[in-house]
């Protein structure tokens, strides 16, 4: 009784002995645990032992004792039962305690998460000082005790989802264990990409807030794919960390030197999430419900497209009602830490964002070393603790849970580098922003306009750096997944996972990017491998211009728990627990801005239900984008229908619509649709919205407009690009083309045909200057207006104009591929067709695998295999279709002679 309350024993010989036992065998679990004593659980431990009491009992008394003690814990369990029959608790508060024992593990006594076997019948307990109180504790306290949507975790899905919520006019929490940490670039210093540049457009367009401190902090740009079309095109900006940190915090808490008030509906505050406060019951009513759009207007998909069709399927399956028979549980709260004190918080709430990133059940490794954390801190050997609570909550409610991992290079001291003998590369100029409020101003971001941009430079691995990292192997981490090689991305592997995958080259690419312009710290772009830290140093000193490189900070890996997304609906709440939604790698991903997408989408959502719930008006339709208007609903479809087992990336391969969904249009699709919901709320995004599509439609008309002979057009503009020899063949001299014509050409850009236009502008205009010379007195009469000068496309709807002109007929050709393969998913799949890149040349990887792997029998099962673009399917459907109509002919030219040879006989 006394080992369990962790008291002084009063007794001696017999006493001391027992309490000795237990505390060694305490002793050996905690080590085993890698955990490290309190210096107070020491000092009590070593008062015990050491400690001789004066009163000294017999073992006759100690029975008695010992006896005494027992009848009356007899007596305070029944009377405990008694009353828990009598007044039962409510079920909001319903945890087990194997769960609760758990937690006070884990978190009070540094448990490791990975030890399934936990041993629950050890007397471990909740520490003395943690009391429960309310938010209200302080008089000063801005904070409510209450709030419609909590957003646990401040990393990228948690800012945009705070935020998105808070627009919807909902009263919003951000919960986060470090507010010094709100925006913080944990890994790559930048954003966007190729596919990830669109996703940070669309978020921009519905008002999110990470392209607007992008180009705030930014120190480097560049358009990637610029020599390709404009609809694989991805901008990508090179972040200052500490400035990018500082502008998120600035734009979500204030900045009162700036005159900047914090986030409207949004507070913010430092604890840490313990658990859900749940409400449990099979089919339990949600607090905060969707209508189901169907219901209302059935018949309004009948005469839609086939897409807008999926769209509304998906809303009406995201739906309270249609969701009712998974429904085992309500939010009502969260439980957390205030980690100052130590008291808990119960903060109710009618939903929450799950935004924990590499947190749940995170562990850090370096080499062998194992420890838990989900990440270190900047610049810091300390360790940000992992979540264990909210991953046991999820796993007794039956969420498919499974173990991903990722890396983080090694920091570089740029002071040790040969920068000679790196080749240089510069950020172009002008440079493009991320925000479209900033492009319609016609703004570069700022640094960009101070003239404060930085150079970054490229080295690459050689063949001794390639021999070391096999030769080290042995030295790599075991992890959890995938037998003991982890469960890593893909597509940003770790050079080790490079040189495994890829034996036959000599050399992979890295990416010297200075970590800001007040730091000599370097993020070596590709090399990301957590060996020790002395062979991370020999690896980096066996390329170019690294010969003498020092590290500043080891690089590391974090394996961590995630839910795989089929359990969740397209507005990503989960099924299981109504008003819970999930964002960020819990759902599979990699990335900042895969997190930020689903971010805005969860917290929209989450956002709009709660609220209206909260203000007593009628649930809200569910906020979800379809395939053919955003990254974001790709992304977001991709992830609920299919799943994934291996951490996601955008590429704009994904997208079936990809030509439509291009970086430079992200307003036109998006910012009207997030007005109509809510999210869009700036007036001057909604003006400049106006004024763009303003600008691109007289544009384009002035494009169809203007008509020259074909025979001027190749005179005036080159026969090679105007269209070659064909412009110039007889009987085309009567024939007329109008500049839109003539862009729609190969190698025809805008520029060319502007051009020609200005030139015919600038004839014109002489001739009426001519003529008004000459006829002066004729001309004032007749108040004739003189030409005006012409204006080229202005550069902030430039992309926009050609591109809608140039793939116009693209367009077209795109939806007529997508709605045959539609129709045609029920077709099969011969079971013996061969899948290689010799007859798939434009097949990836990893389709090839997954298709050996998985061998579909129909195009619908194909359709369901993550990672098998719209495009592959497409080729693959033409390709079984060629197969079949050769199969067809041989058996019709067999039949046809068997046929011949009977008629003979």
């Amino acid at each position: 009784f006394f080992v369990f309350l962790d008291l002084p024993f009063p007794f001696t010989t017999m006493a001391s002995a027992a309490c000795t036992t237990v505390d060694d065998e305490d002793t050996r679990h905690i080590h085993s645990s890698n955990t490290v004593e309190s210096e107070n659980l020491r000092s009590r431990r070593k008062w015990r032992k050491t400690t001789d009491h004066p009163l000294k009992l017999t073992p006759k008394y100690f029975i008695l004792v010992r006896s005494g003690l027992f009848i009356v814990g007899i007596c305070i369990g029944t009377m405990h039962r008694v009353l828990s029959f009598a007044f039962p608790r409510s079920p909001s508060i319903r945890v087990k305690h194997t769960a609760k024992l758990r937690r006070a593990v884990s978190n009070n006594m540094g448990f490791n998460p990975l030890v399934s076997s936990i041993p629950c019948q050890k007397k471990y307990k909740f520490p003395a000082t943690v009391t429960t109180t309310s938010l209200f504790s302080t008089a000063s306290s801005p904070l409510s005790q209450s709030y419609d949507v909590i957003i646990i975790g401040g990393g990228h899905a948690g800012t945009e989802a705070a935020t998105a919520s808070a627009r919807t006019g909902a009263r919003t929490l951000l919960l986060t264990q470090k507010t010094s940490t709100l925006g913080e670039l944990s890994c790559n210093p930048s954003i966007g990409g190729i596919g990830k540049g669109h996703l940070v457009r669309e978020i921009d367009a519905l008002q999110g807030v990470m392209g607007e401190v992008a180009d705030a902090s930014g120190i480097h740009f560049r358009m990637l794919n610029r020599r390709k079309g404009p609809a694989v095109r991805g901008p990508r900006g090179q972040m200052d960390r500490d400035l990018y940190k500082m502008n998120m915090q600035a734009v979500l808490l204030g900045d009162s030197e700036n005159g900047l008030e914090k986030y409207e509906n949004l507070d913010v505050l430092e604890a840490s999430a313990e658990d859900l406060l749940l409400e449990e019951g099979e089919g339990i009513e949600s607090l905060a419900p969707f209508a189901d759009p169907l219901q209302n207007d059935a018949a309004s998909t009948t005469s839609s497209s086939g897409e807008e069709q999926r769209v509304q399927t998906a809303k009406s399956l995201s739906s309270t009602a249609a969701n009712a028979s998974h429904r085992r549980a309500r939010i009502r709260g969260v439980l957390a830490i205030d980690p100052s004190t130590g008291s808990r918080l119960e903060i109710e709430s009618s939903a929450v964002v799950l935004t924990t990133g590499t947190f749940l059940r995170g562990v850090l490794m370096i080499g062998r070393e194992r420890y838990s954390g989900g990440r270190h801190l900047r610049d810091s050997e300390e360790v940000e603790p992992p979540s264990i609570g909210l991953a046991l909550t999820l796993e007794r409610f039956g969420f498919p849970l499974g173990r991903l991992k990722t890396g983080t290079p090694a920091r570089l001291d740029g002071r040790t580098i040969d920068w000679d003998g790196c080749k240089i590369q510069p950020s172009e100029r002008p440079a493009q922003p991320f925000s479209h409020v900033r492009q319609s101003r016609g703004e570069e971001p700022p640094m960009a306009a101070v003239g404060r941009l930085i150079d970054c430079y490229q080295t690459a691995t050689n063949e001794a750096t390639h021999k070391l990292v096999t030769d080290y192997a042995h030295l790599l981490p075991e992890y959890d997944g995938m037998d003991g090689k982890g469960n890593g991305p893909r597509y940003c592997p770790s050079i080790y996972k490079k040189v495994e995958r890829f034996a036959e080259r000599k050399s992979h690419n890295s990416f010297l990017e200075p970590e800001g312009l007040n730091t000599h710290i370097v993020y070596p772009n590709g090399m990301s491998g957590p060996y020790p830290e002395e062979i991370q140093l020999q690896i980096f000193r066996t390329m170019k211009g690294l010969e003498n490189v020092e590290i500043i900070r080891p690089g590391y890996d974090v394996e961590y728990d995630f839910v795989n997304p089929r359990v969740l609906t397209h507005t990503l709440e989960t099924k299981a627990i109504a008003g819970l939604y999930l964002a960020g790698q819990i759902c599979g991903t990699t990335g900042y801005e895969e997190a930020g997408a689903q971010g805005i989408v969860a917290g929209a959502n989450a956002g709009r239900a709660a609220g209206a719930a909260y203000r007593g008006e009628e649930a809200p339709e569910p906020f979800v984008l379809g395939r053919d208007e955003a990254y974001i609903g790709v992304l977001i479809d991709d992830l609920v229908t299919k799943g994934t087992l291996e951490p996601y990336r955008m590429f704009t391969s994904r997208a079936e619509y990809r030509i439509s969904l291009r970086a430079d249009n992200a307003d036109l699709r998006l910012t009207g649709k997030g007005a109509e919901y809510g999210l869009v709320t700036d007036p001057e995004r909604l003006a400049a919205l106006d004024m763009r599509e303003t600008m691109i439609t007289d544009n384009v008309e002035r494009l169809r407009k203007f008509k020259l002979f074909v025979t001027e057009w190749a005179a005036r503009g080159g026969s090679d690009i105007m269209g070659g020899d064909a412009m110039n063949r007889p009987g085309r001299e009567s024939h007329k083309k109008s500049a839109e014509e003539v862009l729609g050409m190969p190698h025809v850009t805008l520029k060319h045909v502007e051009e020609v236009m200005a030139a015919v502008h600038d004839e014109q205009k002489t001739q009426q200057q001519q003529q008004l010379s000459q006829n002066e007195d004729e001309a004032i009469i007749n108040n004739e207006e003189s030409i005006e000068c012409f204006i080229p496309t202005p550069s902030s709807v430039y992309d926009t104009v050609e591109a809608s002109v140039k793939y116009k007929s693209y367009v077209v050709r795109q939806e007529k591929d997508i709605e045959s393969w539609r129709k045609a998913q029920g077709a099969r799949i011969p079971p013996n067709i061969i899948y290689n890149h010799s007859i798939m040349p434009t097949f990836s990887k990893e389709e090839i695998e997954k298709l050996n792997r998985f061998k579909p029998t129909t195009f619908a099962e194909a359709s369901q295999i993550s990672g098998l673009t719209p495009q592959s399917l497409v080729y693959l459907y033409h390709h079984v279709m060629k197969l079949n109509k050769e199969s067809k002919r041989k058996s019709e030219s067999v039949d046809g002679a068997i046929a011949t040879a009977n008629g003979k006989m």
